[in-house]
């Protein structure tokens, strides 16, 4: 394992934005002619492309957007998998399925997904026991922070959703210093080994993922359980976009893509700072993804990170395209909900839900505050831009009960 400086990952992260965009595009023809030389469904798709012509944002930008339906599905065996990978079958180690269902190839290489650079981002070094609460069955994300981990040289307690008492047999015993998994996850079994009394002492750091991360949440993590908490961003086809630095100043974009953000569903860049879709570009050469819609929400934050690192910068994830909805002539955004649920310090999971006669609030407490109630509509209103008669009934969960899904608005009316 190579030497660390004790602050980057390595030298990319800190180079100047210029070197990068002239390495990065440099590298791109050859990325697309690899694509197109390997994997049939390149080939038909870029087939009147000149490969050595895509070598800026602007040529980029004129290549067609791939979204999940373009991807293989069950079922339909005209599209077949083998016409995405760009690699031999047998040098593939793992074969992943996620909801849909989309397969996701695993290559053969260290740190594969690179989690390494989040984990390292986040305070973790050589010789912490990690404890991964990522699943490992079927779908990535275990393995994606396992190997990210081991590639730091930090040794992984694969806890995956195992059952609970195991988990803290083992945290007591091997005494990890670091988690992984979704914040939900982590407040979970922190709160029942406090219940249990149970010993989580040795936790004094987190990597977070899956799901949206309250800034409630991470003070609570922080004040409560003295774990220092950080997210990132990732996908089970593309592995990670995004990480969080000890700045707290937005997700830096990996070192290994190109991330574009588009109008939502469409293909054009939209303005500075606007909200919308991310689109990246995977150098990866078992699974090259080139201008891959994620159909996730995000903008862009100017300026370089207070903590020396110089790529983009996202402002985190703002939800789905696919939540973005009308209402009253008034479109919903699923940050609308993120925004509402930080400024009043929200812990558990919110969910907005639209109906014919009105919307619906729904969120995970142990106890009614009626004043809470009434702040969270009133701010979910003014920041959406509806009319104050707009009705916002605001319903009470128990904790765990709206799931630990990452879906914040579900439109539920029906037609008449």
């Amino acid at each position: 394992m190579p030497e660390r400086d004790g602050t980057y990952w390595d030298r990319q992260e800190v180079r100047s934005p210029v070197d990068r965009e002239v390495a990065i595009f440099g590298a791109l023809p050859g990325l697309i002619r690899h694509a197109m030389d390997n994997a049939s469904f390149y080939a038909s798709r870029f087939e009147r492309i000149d490969p050595d012509t895509i070598n800026s944002r602007e040529m980029l930008n004129r290549l067609p957007v791939i979204r999940k339906q373009d991807l293989p599905f069950r079922g339909q065996p005209e599209r077949s998998l083998s016409q995405l990978i760009a690699t031999p079958m047998a040098r593939l180690s793992r074969m992943h399925v996620s909801p849909g269902p989309i397969y996701s190839p695993e290559g053969n290489r260290s740190d594969y997904w690179r989690f390494a650079r989040a984990f390292y981002a986040a305070g973790f070094r050589p010789g912490q026991a990690v404890h991964n609460a990522f699943p490992y069955h079927l779908v990535p994300a275990g393995f994606m922070a396992d190997a990210g981990a081991r590639a730091l040289g930090c040794p992984v307690v694969p806890a995956g959703d195992g059952p609970l008492d195991s988990q803290f047999d083992a945290i007591e015993d091997i005494r990890p210093v670091g988690f992984a998994g979704k914040p939900s996850t982590l407040i979970h079994l922190l709160q029942r080994a406090r219940a249990e009394n149970r010993d989580h002492s040795s936790i004094s750091r987190a990597l977070v993922s899956g799901e949206t991360f309250f800034e409630a949440k991470r003070a609570y993590l922080r004040n409560d359980f003295g774990i220092d908490a950080y997210q990132c961003y990732a996908t089970s086809d593309t592995g990670l976009i995004g990480y969080e630095t000890e700045a707290r100043s937005g997700l830096l974009v990996d070192e290994s893509m190109i991330v574009e953000i588009v109008e939502p569903g469409g293909t054009a860049p939209v303005g500075d700072g606007e909200a919308g879709e991310i689109v990246v570009t995977v150098f990866n050469p078992d699974y090259p993804l080139i201008r891959f819609a994620t159909g996730d929400l995000s903008s862009i934050l100017h300026g370089e990170s207070p903590c020396g690192r110089t790529n983009m910068r996202l402002a985190g994830w703002l939800g789905r395209v696919a939540e973005i909805t009308a209402f009253n002539g008034v479109t919903l955004y699923p940050q609308t909900v993120i925004e509402s649920a930080n400024r009043h310090n929200v812990i558990g999971s919110i969910r907005l839900f639209v109906a014919n006669h009105g919307l619906r609030l729904e969120l995970e407490a142990t106890d009614r505050d009626a004043d809470l109630e009434a702040r969270l509509a009133t701010t979910l209103r003014d920041l959406a831009g509806l009319c104050s008669a707009t009705r916002i009934d605001v319903v009470y969960r128990q904790p765990g009960e709206l799931g630990q899904g990452s879906r914040l608005i579900e439109d539920q009316r029906q037609a008449d």
